[in-house]
């Protein structure tokens, strides 16, 4: 039986740069994946949300979606590669109708020769030194460069590469001759892991391709990437939780779990990506690029309660840029660590203390297990939440801020159990399956835990399941939504193992996620691709054109249905214009005054000048400069916040990073001023929240005969 899957689809762990090319000799397709090619077209046609007839069309889409898989940055194949490869252009789709996918092999072992041709180059090119005194730039970012022309192209290319990859470990401090030498081993190692490819891994990066035309969440698992996806799944493992790709050389992080070490730590971001790991606290760093990603994922996984040690270089930034080392310890991921949590913060208005309570919310979780084995206690987010609740009205808070940033998801009975701890019953989100069949699912408890002043705060990693209850309580006219544009999944996954279409019980075909669905909320909207758009935004550092479904190639697109029938809870939607106004002037009053918002907002400054940048100088001395410069702008900003806080000032860069770190192992929320500053406007909130009751209940009582 097929399981529905709620939320962002775990990453295809695909072998996709020069670290994950096959040995020597021709790749061919086994009988077995002629088999589930065949199968899973068909499967895709009959099931997928699209119902999509694999034509030419998509068989033209396909082969650019393969070759851009393959080769992200364009700098392996040349014009005249794509040349050739336009003869199959028109024929991946009977290829994979009929099993008949040879042409793909093909395509693979083009890329494999251009591999090592590539690896090679480099390694003779290290046994001279570069010139590292001329103006010349590397572009590092070449995803929307053109196809190269000639091999003289591609040299001069690959020359300002291994320029540049020397470049970046000397600014670390590191000699030309120990650069070259750490370079040395990185490459040589790349070309041994070609030896380690299979036909299975050239199947696999296919196949995705394929299914990736249709939409980003449809994926196909080989029977060891199935294995690794149910022990995600069960949240049975041990490690730093967290999903990892391999994109161009990098190990890239694609998102973090809530409740692991990653998550808890605040220290690690989707699009990071790990340089280096080291084992326990002060074991050896060892340089992780190149390295094929399941080898990585060893290395990083291991005991709970020990110590792994990663050299990140953050998202958005160039290479070279200042790396941060952070410590985590490994942890298993179980209900206990997932669990919602409430704190309370006071706000000063007039003299008075308003009590708001933060009942922060990494997941949408549920014992699966335990609820259908007939437990009564079963754990879930929605009795957790109801039980955070009744311990916040025990210290008299006056409103709640919801805190579901970086919420991926979950369980989709969740998502409709935690909107109705807020309202009294009715449709929660709409459900449009492949077919076209609508349903709407409804909240029928009429007990509601919580019927005050209410916000909840989003950012763009707030995804499905969390963008259903902000929908829900924003057009319920509930509360207010605060933060940022959510991550717009608005898509049901259904996870299918393919071994229950063949008679053999041992087929290992793997299994395959299919996008059968779409969610939308009870007026009608979908929440795919737009989200949902906050009430009263707050700065991210999360850029949306890089983050999101709408970054996303094939993406569903955004539609509307009829609305539900449903009542609002409050007034709260025919106030809102003015009620924003009002609550954002404040807010833009307190926060030219809030040295930690200031802080927050020059630190995003920097990110977005760094994020612009698609090239880097390869002069030694100007690439030192414009390091010392942005190192200098760091500790400054820090200083001067510091100053305007009355607190001791750093007198290194080394040193802000150890207290960075500090603070944020020690859970210490004081540094996070999106959170303060929601905090404030639920303050705000409340009061008219308040005036408005009192308004509301004079009114009644004067209009009765």
């Amino acid at each position: 039986m097929a399981v529905l899957a709620l939320g962002l689809s775990a990453s295809s762990q695909l072998p996709v740069n020069a670290a994950s090319v096959s040995a020597a000799g021709s790749f061919a397709p086994t009988e077995k994946q002629r088999r589930v090619s065949k199968l899973v077209s068909a499967v895709m046609e009959r099931a997928h949300y699209r119902q999509t007839t694999i034509n030419d069309p998509i068989s033209s889409v396909m082969l650019d979606r393969y070759l851009t898989t393959l080769d992200p940055a364009h700098s392996y194949f040349l014009t005249s590669d794509i040349r050739e490869f336009d003869r199959i252009r028109y024929q991946l789709d009977d290829a994979v109708l009929n099993g008949s996918i040879d042409p793909v092999f093909t395509v693979y072992n083009r890329f494999q020769t251009r591999n090592r041709e590539r690896i090679s180059f480099a390694l003779e090119l290290l046994k001279t030194k570069p010139d590292f005194s001329l103006e010349e730039s590397f572009e590092y970012d070449r995803s929307k460069a053109d196809w190269l022309n000639s091999m003289d192209e591609m040299n001069d290319l690959w020359r300002k590469r291994v320029k540049n990859d020397a470049l970046s470990l000397m600014l670390t401090g590191k000699s030309w001759e120990e650069a070259r030498d750490l370079l040395n081993k990185r490459y040589d190692r790349a070309l041994k892991n070609l030896d380690k490819i299979t036909s299975d891994d050239v199947f696999d990066v296919f196949m995705n391709s394929f299914l990736h035309v249709l939409d980003p969440h449809s994926n196909y698992f080989s029977p060891r990437d199935s294995d690794e996806f149910k022990i995600q799944m069960s949240l049975s493992y041990e490690g730093i939780g967290a999903s990892l790709s391999l994109v161009d050389d990098f190990v890239v992080v694609q998102n973090v779990i809530a409740g692991g070490a990653a998550a808890s730590s605040g220290l690690v971001s989707a699009n990071d990506r790990i340089t280096a790991v080291g084992e326990g606290a002060t074991g050896k760093l060892v340089d992780v690029s190149g390295w094929r990603i399941d080898d990585v994922v060893q290395l990083i996984r291991g005991k709970g309660g020990t110590t792994v040690r990663l050299q990140i270089l953050p998202a958005g930034a160039a290479p070279g840029s200042t790396e941060k080392v952070i410590s985590l310890v490994r942890n298993k991921i179980t209900m206990e660590t997932l669990a919602a949590k409430q704190t309370v913060r006071t706000i000063q208005r007039d003299g008075k203390d308003i009590k708001v309570g933060v009942i922060t919310v990494p997941s949408f979780y549920q014992d699966t297990d335990a609820e259908q084995a007939g437990d009564p206690n079963y754990r879930s987010l929605t009795r957790d939440v109801r039980n955070a609740i009744d311990e916040l009205k025990k210290e008299n808070v006056q409103a709640i801020v919801m805190d579901l940033r970086a919420d991926g998801g979950g369980n989709l009975q969740e998502a409709i159990g935690l909107t109705g701890l807020f309202i009294k019953t009715g449709p929660v989100v709409q459900v449009r399956q492949t077919g076209g069949h609508i349903e709407a699912l409804d909240d029928t408890d009429t007990s509601v835990a919580w019927d005050g002043p209410l916000t909840v705060l989003i950012d763009r990693y707030s995804a499905s399941a969390s963008e259903i209850f902000a929908g829900a309580i924003q057009d319920y006219g509930r509360g207010l939504i605060i933060g940022q544009q959510s991550f717009g999944k608005g898509t049901v996954q259904t996870v299918n193992p393919l071994d229950r279409f063949s008679a053999s019980k041992d087929a290992g075909f793997g299994q395959l996620t299919i996008t059968t669905g779409k969610f939308y909320r009870i007026t009608g909207e979908s929440t795919q691709h737009r989200g949902v758009q906050p009430d009263i935004s707050l700065p991210s550092s999360i850029n949306t054109e890089d983050v999101g479904e709408s970054s996303m190639e094939s993406a569903l697109p955004w539609d509307r249905i009829r609305a539900a029938q449903f009542k609002p809870a409050s007034s709260l939607s025919s106030s809102l214009p003015s009620l924003v106004d009002s609550l954002n002037s404040s807010h833009i009053q307190r926060i030219a005054g809030d040295a930690n918002f200031q802080y927050l907002l020059q630190n995003i400054d920097a990110y977005e000048t760094l994020r612009k940048e698609k090239s880097v100088s390869l002069n030694l001395k100007e690439r030192q400069k414009q390091r010392e410069e942005m190192d200098k702008a760091r500790l400054q900003r820090a200083n001067a916040r510091n100053l305007s806080l009355g607190q001791p000032t750093f007198t290194s860069l080394e040193e802000l990073e150890k207290q960075e770190n500090s603070d944020t192992q020690k859970k210490d929320t004081a540094y996070d001023a999106l959170l303060t500053e929601s905090a404030e406007i639920t303050a705000d909130f409340s009061r008219w929240w308040t005036g408005n009751q009192t308004r509301n209940a004079a009114s009644s009582a004067t209009s009765k005969p």
